[in-house]
């Protein structure tokens, strides 16, 4: 946005400025009496500020207009965004309760499975787990 504000600054001042000197070329090279040509040079510049200060104004509306629809839209993206993030929430805590159900389903099943096998004699039982060796101590 402060690219287009200084772009606009920019064909301002040189739109002013070159009208000034086409406007101050034009009276000097014409074939008047200087009386009539300061007149004239005058009605010009008044008129060039006229018209200068009625761009900045325009300028300056369309400046605050587009701040302010950029405002707006900025607001309607965040309240979008929270909408959006909330959802997926929801459905990561859906989906990850779905698999724990799901994990803990297998899991019975493998555990069912595993003791029937052993109760008819298809599988050794498993060996219960060896303890842990006396740790040794460092010499220094």
């Amino acid at each position: 946005m402060s690219d287009n504000g200084s772009e606009t600054g920019a064909f301002l001042a040189g739109f002013i400025i070159g009208g000034l000197v086409g406007a101050a070329a034009a009276l000097i090279l014409a074939p008047q009496s200087g009386e009539r040509t300061r007149t004239q040079i005058r009605e010009k510049g008044i008129e060039l500020r006229d018209r200068a200060e009625d761009l900045s104004e325009d300028a300056r509306k369309l400046a605050e207009q587009t701040a302010i629809e950029a405002r707006r839209r900025a607001d309607e993206l965040a309240v979008e965004a929270r909408k959006r993030a909330d959802e997926l929430a929801v459905e990561a805590r859906k989906r990850a309760d779905e698999l724990a159900t799901r994990s803990r389903e297998v899991y019975e099943q493998g555990r069912a499975r595993v003791t029937t096998a052993v109760g008819r004699g298809q599988v050794e039982p498993p060996a219960a787990p060896a303890q842990p060796a006396e740790p040794v101590a460092p010499t220094a």
